[in-house]
């Protein structure tokens, strides 16, 4: 059974390079006052591991580093390197805000995708699956990277407010095992920081902005899916 989650409202997403040392000041300040998400079981980070893909072009990678707009990127999505729970997603960037799709896909499937094959989307109902089966069609979308980071997660019910900890980000480098525990990975940059996303629906609500005032963050256009790819020549 799919679980469709297409549809999502374009929302804000700020992101920051954080030290550790802000990042434990301004988690005492959000434990306080926020919830923390669910899957964090025990108060632990969970582990998020996605696989990437990219047309023939290298469009996805090309286009974020200069600076186009308007661009989608596709992943398959897993928790804690289990296949319970798979999800198809794009990310599309449009301007300022960010929209997301999503459909859960079933472990076969997924080994299929891997595998750069997309017999059948194209019966599906699911729009998210029909799109993919034409970009793995006619841009030759594949697998590119695995982006392994544990997430640490804290929401607010006004404007579906969702502060992230990204924490110890890791490349697979040229590996599709996705489902690898065992898989060898690299930290994909060389500075002692971590990940703090914002994201909210309209506006950023005042006492959440106070709670994140005074950290000191690095503002950036930061990218999972390209400091992963660091190690590979790219054309």
């Amino acid at each position: 059974m799919q679980q469709k989650r297409n549809g999502l409202p374009a929302r804000h997403e700020l992101k920051y390079f954080i030290n550790p040392a802000e990042l434990e000041a301004l988690r005492a300040r959000l434990r306080g006052a926020l919830t923390l998400d669910s899957h964090c079981v025990g108060g632990k980070p969970y582990v998020i591991r996605s696989l990437y893909f990219d047309d023939i072009e290298d469009s996805a990678f090309y286009d974020k580093q200069s600076g186009v707009m308007h661009r989608d990127k596709y992943r398959i999505r897993i928790y804690r390197y289990s296949d319970k729970e798979i999800f198809l997603e794009r990310k599309r960037k449009l301007g300022d805000l960010i929209q997301k799709s999503s459909v859960q896909i079933t472990r076969r499937l997924c080994d299929q995708l891997i595998e750069g094959n997309p017999a059948g989307l194209h019966k599906s109902s699911n729009a998210l699956l029909q799109d993919m089966y034409v970009q793995m069609r006619t841009r030759l979308l594949r697998p590119r990277v695995i982006v392994e980071y544990a997430r640490e997660a804290y929401l607010h019910p006004a404007e579906d407010v969702r502060i992230t900890f990204d924490l110890s980000l890791r490349s697979g480098l040229f590996s599709r095992d996705l489902f690898n525990p065992n898989l060898p990975t690299v930290c994909p940059h060389d500075r002692n920081v971590e990940i703090l996303e914002v994201k909210f629906n309209n506006y950023l609500p005042d006492y959440i902005a106070a709670l994140l005032s005074g950290t000191e963050a690095e503002r950036s256009a930061v990218s999972k899916y390209i400091l992963c790819r660091r190690y590979e020549p790219l054309a």
